[in-house]
C-alpha cells in the first residue's frame, strides 16, 4: 500500500492484510484441503525423483541410453525376456522391447524432461503475459488497442497446429527440449495477458493506486509497488493450472514425433514407440501413460487447491455436487 493512503486512512478503517499474514492464511486454507495436500506431496516427490534421477539410476546400476540386446527375444520380435518385461534386481521395472534399455531409468529421466519443459514454458508464458497485460492496461489508448489485438491473435492461434508447424521447420541440431519450451511459451501466453490486463484495469481504480499517483509516483513505479502485489493471486492461480496443460502439450508433441527426439527420454516420446507393444509388453505402455496421467491429475488438483486458497470465496471445482453448509447460518446443507 502506498504511503499516501496510509497517511490519510481513518483509524479502524479496513486495511489490506499484510504479506506475512496473507501467506499464513493461504497456507491454512491450503492445508484444510486434503486432496490438494495429497497432490502437493505427490508433486514434491515427483520433483525430487526427477532431480535425483542420476542418483537413482546409479543405485540401480543402469542408465537410460545403454542397449541390452541379450535381454530381448529377437525370435519374438524383440519382446523382453522374463516376466513383467524382464523386471528384476538389475532392472527394477524391466526393459524396453527391441532395445533392452532400462525402463526405470528412462521413466525417471523422462520426468525431468516433461516437468522441466512444462515449468520453463509456464515461466515464459507468465512473464510475457504479465508484461503485455500490464503494459496494455497502463499504456495509452493506441498502445492498449495494439497490444489487445496482438493478444487476440495469439489467443486465436491453434496451439498444436502452430507448434507442429514451427517444430517441423526448425533444424534438428537445435536442442529439442529448449525448442519445445520456447514454442509453447511463445504461442500460449494470450489468456494470461487478458487476465492480467483485466485485473490491472480493476486495480487502477482503487484508492491506494490513486493515492500513489497523486503522490507523484511514475507509472512503472506504481506498477511495481502497487499493482504487481495485487496481481500475484490470479497469476499464481493461472500458472498453477498451466503446468499440467503444458505437460500434456509436450507429451502430445513428442507422441506426434516433433517434440523431444531419441535418445533423450520423454514420457510422450516413450508412448510413441509403445503403442504397438500394448499386448506383448503392456508395462512399456502403462508405465509412462500412468505416470503422465497421475502427474497431470495431481497438478490439476493442486492448481485448483491453490486457486481456492487464494480466493476463499470461490468454491473448489472438485466439490461440485457435494453438500456444503448454508452461508445464512441456518445449519442446513445445500447442493452445489
Amino acid at each position: 500500500m502506498s504511503e499516501a493512503l496510509v497517511a490519510t486512512q481513518a483509524p479502524g478503517a479496513d486495511t489490506p492484510v499484510p504479506g506475512a499474514s496473507g501467506a499464513r492464511q493461504f497456507w491454512r486454507r491450503l492445508r484444510a484441503q486434503r486432496a490438494a495436500l495429497v497432490a502437493a506431496v505427490f508433486v514434491a516427490l515427483l520433483v525430487l525423483v526427477a532431480l535425483a534421477a542420476p542418483l537413482l539410476t546409479t543405485l540401480e546400476g543402469q542408465d537410460p541410453t545403454t542397449y541390452h540386446p541379450s535381454l530381448i527375444d529377437s525370435a519374438r520380435g524383440g519382446v523382453p525376456i522374463g516376466s513383467f518385461g524382464g523386471a528384476g534386481a538389475d532392472h527394477w521395472l524391466g526393459v524396453e522391447p527391441q532395445t533392452g534399455r532400462d525402463l526405470f531409468a528412462r521413466l525417471v529421466y523422462g520426468a525431468r524432461v516433461s516437468l522441466g519443459v512444462a515449468l520453463a514454458a509456464t515461466v515464459v508464458q507468465v512473464t510475457i503475459g504479465v508484461v503485455i497485460g500490464v503494459a496494455s492496461a497502463l499504456g495509452s489508448r493506441w498502445v492498449d488497442q495494439l497490444l489487445s489485438r496482438i493478444t487476440d491473435i495469439i489467443v486465436a492461434m491453434p496451439l498444436m497446429i502452430m507448434s507442429l508447424a514451427l517444430l517441423a521447420i526448425v533444424p534438428s541440431s537445435f536442442p529439442r527440449p529448449v525448442l519445445v519450451t520456447l514454442v509453447i511459451g511463445l504461442i500460449a501466453w494470450g489468456n494470461i495477458a487478458k487476465i492480467v490486463r483485466a485485473q490491472t484495469l480493476t486495480l487502477k481504480g482503487l484508492d491506494y493506486v490513486s493515492a500513489a499517483r497523486l503522490s507523484g509516483w511514475g507509472t512503472w513505479r506504481i506498477a511495481r509497488r502497487e499493482l504487481l502485489p495485487g496481481l500475484a493471486a490470479p497469476v499464481i492461480t493461472y500458472a498453477a493450472l498451466l503446468v499440467p496443460m503444458n505437460i500434456s502439450v509436450e507429451a502430445a508433441l513428442s507422441f506426434l514425433g516433433v517434440g523431444v527426439k531419441p535418445p533423450t527420454p520423454s514420457w510422450g516420446q516413450m508412448l510413441t514407440s509403445a503403442d504397438v507393444w500394448y499386448q506383448a509388453a503392456p508395462q512399456y505402455l502403462l508405465l509412462p501413460a500412468g505416470a503422465l496421467f497421475v502427474t497431470v491429475l495431481a497438478l490439476t488438483v493442486l492448481g485448483d487447491g491453490v486457486r481456492t486458497a487464494l480466493d476463499p470465496r470461490a468454491a473448489s471445482r472438485l466439490r461440485v455436487g457435494t453438500g456444503r453448509k448454508n452461508e445464512s447460518g441456518t445449519g442446513k446443507e445445500e447442493t452445489a
